[in-house]
């Protein structure tokens, strides 16, 4: 039985760590999207400027399987705490650090090639900061609510956007001049007093009693990478089939869309201020459905749960992007709490616990990172990428959209018919669900 204190502590910790790393990823996506083309590669014009401005973007996301391999093993090797106070230093003062790069006005091309190895080490660091959370707080939950407990952290990731977009949003009142000078950096910079509270919440977290049990009975293997490719190659397959639409769609609606209403040739030409609005109004909505959506798959089950989640995301895709092209404001942000709070939450709920549950004890932080990371480099990375080159390939068009977030969600809706059901299922066993 798990004290009631250390689940109160595990779920505070993960929480902080999922804001902090949510809050790199919004603001970061954001000034992708909206200030580093013309800051880092005005030489390349609007659109090379906006394509090798997603293109740093897509870097962190390809960082991620490798930080998700190598802080795995450390985790499953020697407890998951030492991997969660690793992770976010590294995530926090990458994201301080890029607050004080040098522009292409003021150094030449060194600002983006200093951008792109930070960017390369938030990568690296957020590729097991997830995977972190998401096996602590479910080893430390008990079996019946570890919906619910585990989606709990997760409120983190829309307080981390909420903080993220809030931060853009109020910039953008500020005067353009100011903003492209130096208002850019402050929400790189405040990332440190995030840094410091998460650093002393995690220095007081205890180890989880799953790992306890395994160092106990000496069960922790020396070589986790290589025991979860002999046993767990398929369970690997399905993590990552079921994250394509929840983390496809995330990139989509906070970054992808944000660009195609705010081009030249967009649907509110030159206007940066609507697209992040839309994602603070849709954060707050999703930091309340990721727990409804964790609590219904203690109910109904995770993987029933997860298909209407996804069956709802492609229904969706279709209607949803053409009625941002209406240029009604209201729509815009409806479309985004919808996406973002039913379709993408939907998914997200009972997938923090799924993932965990799917492997084994020896090798579930391995297992977790790698089917998170590697599924984050083939949808969130080269969504905002590849989306950002189709749509200057048709002309803007809100078809490349709709298309793209359909073909993600039916990706993960046809996982689901090949995940077994894993609610309730004990933790200590070393084998995978089956």
């Amino acid at each position: 039985m798990v004290e009631p204190e250390q689940l109160r502590r595990a779920t505070l910790a993960s929480s902080v760590g999922s804001a902090l790393e949510y809050y790199d990823f919004y603001i970061y996506g954001l000034a992708s999207a909206l200030i580093f083309g013309p800051l880092f590669f005005k030489p390349l014009g609007e659109s090379g400027a906006l394509i090798a401005s997603f293109a740093t973007y897509g870097v962190g996301f390809a960082a991620r399987p490798f930080g998700g391999i190598f802080f795995g093993f450390i985790g499953d090797r020697f407890g998951r705490k030492m991997v969660l106070l690793l992770t976010i230093g590294m995530m926090g003062l990458a994201s301080f650090a890029i607050g004080l790069l040098p522009t292409f006005e003021q150094a030449g091309m060194l600002g983006a090639v200093l951008l792109v190895t930070l960017r390369i080490i938030q990568g690296l660091g957020a590729g097991a900061e997830q995977a972190g959370a998401t096996t602590l707080i479910s080893e430390v939950a008990p079996p019946k609510r570890r919906g619910y407990f585990a989606s709990l952290p997760f409120v983190g990731i829309q307080l981390g956007t909420l903080l993220g977009a809030g931060t853009f949003a109020l910039l953008q009142l500020a005067d353009k001049d100011a903003f492209e000078a130096w208002l850019w950096r402050v929400p790189f910079l405040a990332s440190f007093v995030l840094i410091i509270v998460a650093v002393f919440i995690r220095l007081r977290l205890k180890e989880t009693p799953v790992f306890q049990e395994l160092e106990k009975h000496k069960n922790v293997v020396k070589n986790p990478v290589g025991q979860l490719w002999k046993h767990s190659r398929r369970n690997v397959l399905v993590g990552i089939g079921l994250r394509m639409g929840e983390n496809g769609n995330s990139s989509i609606y906070s970054a992808l869309l944000i660009s195609f209403m705010s081009v030249k040739e967009g649907v509110f030409p030159g206007d940066k201020f609507i697209g992040p609005v839309g994602l603070l109004i849709a954060a707050g909505f999703a930091a309340v459905m990721v727990v409804t959506f964790g609590a219904l798959s203690d109910r109904f089950g995770r993987v029933r749960v997860y298909r209407y989640g996804a069956l709802f995301q492609a229904v969706f895709a279709i209607p949803a992007f053409y009625l941002v092209t209406l240029g009604n404001v209201t729509l815009v942000w409806a479309v985004m709490v919808v996406g973002i709070a039913l379709g993408v939450q939907s998914m997200l709920g009972p997938q923090c616990p799924l993932l965990p549950e799917l492997f084994g004890s020896q090798y579930r932080f391995t297992g977790v990172a790698l089917s998170r990371e590697i599924s984050a480099v083939l949808a969130g990375g080269l969504v905002p990428l590849l989306g950002a080159i189709l749509l200057a390939a048709t002309h803007n068009s809100w078809v490349v959209l709709a298309v793209y977030s359909l073909v993600l969600a039916l990706i993960s809706f046809i996982t689901t018919f090949f995940t077994p059901e894993t609610a309730g299922r004990d933790l200590l066993s070393l084998e995978d669900a089956k």
